[in-house]
């Protein structure tokens, strides 16, 4: 039992740290050392709170000394009667207006700051999560950080606006009536109404912590059924493929109970939560009612008193009672921020180095000098990897699957930092300068061409966001898309879909060709850049690619050998080493690796054009006999 509480215990205090690291957190965006401006800002917004809430407080005493005029109390009752409430009330009713105009000036001041918070902090999530190495994005579950990043800045919205409007004036307020009380009656008022507000206080704070697990709970099971959702719905054809409709339904369902179950606790468990708050306030203000009650009819408080005791007790019961939900609500928010936050604490993997200078492009020459790598240790990769790439030619590296070629690719862009050697360009280590740099001097055709949900004009200008109308045609026109595009109903403006579905293989491939030509870079990587289409397609992309690629420094990683053929040096991979390297004819005559990958795929090629032309032959057939 012991163990049990001081587990309890030490989740509770680990809590309460998380909170404190996430206010802390959020602290730099509300007073950011650059700007003057905001911090005036909250200086004038908290000035403005402090007149806003003077105003509230003074409102029932001036209530107070109206209803005394009211009913003859002082010494010259007549004169009072007609003269003074007058006054009085105008007063009570410009001190009102005061209240509300101080509490909204000070919102309208405070705004730019929260949204400016708000923004910077979420453009801040989103710069780090892409800075971030390819390891991480790899194990992510991208539904579930759209929801952090969502919750977190809405999280930050909620807090600000539930601190600075009705918590920290409620706290204000709380002080200066007790103070009041204290100071125009027995301090009995203040005690009494102090303790209602502390016990109040204490059970919200209590049962709000007990309910917390039912909100992660809540977050948990929502971004996994939301995960689940959005995987599902883009890979939308491959659940059709195979009629899973059903069990991607069950799926979303499962993690949609978990939800359900948390939430019926979560709002069972709030119940509990204002039954309580209700009677702790009723209980307060009844014995502060009956203390008034009885001090009118001794003699010692006046019917103003009473309204003022009564006044005050309305004017907190009020925010009271809304505090309570903000507690509730700014714990919520707090976790949804703490995901956030954890977000911006991911230690990102590969990193420049201080003031890391610019890639200094003169030649595009491309040297791997005993480069070793493994994505985990106990499996490497790549091992003792060496070769150069010299300005203007073409090498390839070839192998089977498994054998180290992404992960080359994968180096190059520098997604990962070899754990031995060092990839250059040019002689300068990709290390050693910025990564910006050195990933604009290089342009890829992937073998997946995933393009964005925009337009093809979009797409393409993707490569060079500048870029204008006439310099994105031309690169169509290279990749010889450009007249595919004009025969489009939209043209330029037709959309892609969803990762490009309403594209083909090959439209796809030619739109990531127009891409990275436009992007004008010093060096090409091809990686698999034809493997997944159709043999009159390759042959079409392979010739747009040696025109785009000719002159330029050419790195090609390919599964087929009949599109490297030409290349000045072909590399021969095997479980991460180099087996054999030379160009395709010294390959041949070694009678080695190469040549024996060369004659199976000659061999699955005949039998492929075999089947193409047989099928073209039936379908011809079927045509003449329908005539």
């Amino acid at each position: 039992m012991r163990s049990m509480r001081n587990r309890t215990q030490e989740h509770q205090d680990n809590a309460k740290g998380s909170d404190l690291r996430t206010m802390s957190a959020l602290l730099p965006y509300l007073w950011p050392a650059d700007s003057p401006d905001m911090r005036m800002r909250v200086l004038v917004s908290f000035l403005l709170l402090g007149l806003a809430k003077a105003a509230t407080v003074a409102v029932p005493v001036v209530l107070k000394y109206a209803v005394d005029a009211l009913t003859g109390v002082g010494p010259d009752a007549t004169t009072v009667i007609v003269a003074v409430p007058v006054g009085l009330l105008l007063a009570y009713g410009l001190i009102r207006v005061l209240s509300l105009t101080f509490k909204e000036l000070q919102g309208a001041v405070f705004a730019k700051v929260a949204e400016r918070a708000i923004r910077q902090a979420g453009v801040r999530t989103f710069r780090h999560i892409h800075a971030l190495a390819l390891r991480f994005h790899l194990d992510r579950r991208t539904g579930g950080l759209s929801r952090a990043i969502e919750r977190g800045t809405k999280g930050i919205e909620y807090v600000l606006r539930m601190m600075l409007f009705n918590i920290v004036p409620t706290m204000l307020e709380i002080l200066l009536v007790c103070g009041l009380l204290w100071g125009m009656f027995d301090g009995w008022f203040a005690a009494i109404t102090g303790a209602t507000i502390v016990a109040y206080i204490i059970w919200t704070v209590a049962v709000t912590e007990w309910r917390i697990k039912f909100r992660r709970s809540m977050n948990d099971s929502d971004s996994e059924a939301h995960t689940k959702a959005i995987d599902s719905l883009l890979n939308y054809e491959t659940v059709k493929y195979f009629g899973n409709e059903e069990h991607e339904a069950n799926r979303f369902d499962a993690a949609m109970k978990t939800y359900e179950k948390a939430a019926v606790m979560s709002k069972t468990s709030l119940s509990i939560l204002n039954t309580g708050q209700g009677a702790i306030i009723a209980g307060g203000v009844t014995i502060i009612m009956i203390m008034a009650g009885y001090g009118v009819t001794g003699g010692t408080m006046t019917i103003g008193d009473f309204v003022l005791v009564n006044t005050y007790l309305l004017q907190l019961y009020l925010p009271l009672n809304f505090l309570g939900s903000s507690y509730r609500e700014i714990k919520h928010s707090l976790i949804d921020m703490e995901q956030m936050f954890t977000l911006l604490g991911e230690e990102a993997e590969v990193e420049d180095i201080a003031d890391a200078p610019d890639l200094q492009v003169t030649g595009g020459e491309v040297e791997f000098q005993n480069v070793s790598f493994a994505y985990n240790a106990a499996r490497p990769i790549l091992k003792d990897i060496s070769f150069k790439v010299a300005p203007g030619k073409t090498v390839a590296i070839v192998g089977a699957s498994g054998a180290g070629k992404s992960t080359i690719s994968r180096l190059l862009f520098r997604f990962y930092d070899a754990v031995d050697g060092s990839v250059r360009i040019d002689g300068q280590d990709t290390r050693d300068v910025s990564q910006s740099s050195w990933r604009a001097a290089i342009g890829i055709v992937p073998q997946d061409t995933v393009l964005f949900n925009e337009t093809i004009y979009y797409n393409i200008a993707y490569g060079r966001p500048n870029a204008t109308p006439a310099e994105i045609e031309e690169a169509a026109r290279l990749a010889a898309i450009h007249d595919f595009i004009t025969g489009l109903p939209d043209g330029y403006q037709s959309t892609v879909g969803e990762r490009g579905l309403k594209l083909s293989g090959g439209e796809k491939q030619r739109v990531a060709i127009a891409r990275t030509i436009l992007k004008r870079p010093a060096i090409f990587l091809f990686d698999e850049a034809t493997s997944s289409l159709d043999t009159h397609t390759e042959k079409d992309i392979q010739e747009s690619l040696r025109k785009v690629s000719s002159g330029r420094t050419t790195l090609v990683i390919a599964h087929r050998l009949s599109t490297v053929v030409d290349a000045d040096e072909i590399i021969v991979l095997e479980d991460g080493s180099i087996a054999e390297r030379g160009n395709h004819s010294e390959l041949l005559a070694k009678d080695g690796r190469y040549a024996a990958m060369w004659a199976r795929q000659q061999e699955a090629e005949q039998a492929r054009e075999v089947l193409e032309h047989v099928e073209e032959g039936e379908g011809e057939a079927a045509e003449a006999a329908a005539e």
